[in-house]
């Protein structure tokens, strides 16, 4: 049986409140970022988790580790973030890193969709013109 762990983070992102959902299995990290507006209580967070957890679009990575299934000493922790965060030098959080991932493969996705649509567009725009030309030469 796979162990899913699931985490939100709610912090303020100027101007606006953001939920970082996390899952981790045992074989990947995946993230998603929602954005609240107004700092939410938490029955809105509920409400908002037991609607909408279905449909949220998480990225997908691989796991270079195992999952942290084990529970950890408190003191220990800390000292791992205090560390994480002397290093960090812009690279930001797992999180951070995977919902940027998925901001890039949405880029390309609309690039490839708003190609097509011109192609078509301009496709039956040639289209009316040929009619339009035809319709002239009938002679009517």
């Amino acid at each position: 049986m796979e162990t899913i762990y699931t985490r939100l983070t709610v912090c303020f992102d100027s101007p606006f409140w953001i939920g970082i959902f996390e899952r981790e299995t045992q074989t990947g990290y995946a993230a998603c970022k929602v954005t609240f507006g107004a700092e939410p209580k938490d029955q809105e967070i509920y409400a908002y988790l037991l609607r909408n957890f279905n449909r949220l679009r998480f990225t997908e990575q691989a796991m270079d580790g195992a999952v942290a299934g084990k529970r950890k000493n408190p003191k220990r922790i800390r000292r791992e973030i205090r560390r994480q965060m002397e290093r960090r030098t812009g690279m930001g959080t797992k999180a951070q890193q995977a919902i940027q991932q998925q901001r890039e493969q949405n880029k390309t996705e609309q690039k490839f969709q708003r190609r097509a649509k011109r192609c078509e567009r301009e496709e039956r725009l040639f289209w009316l013109r040929v009619q339009k030309r035809k319709e002239k030469h009938k002679g009517h």
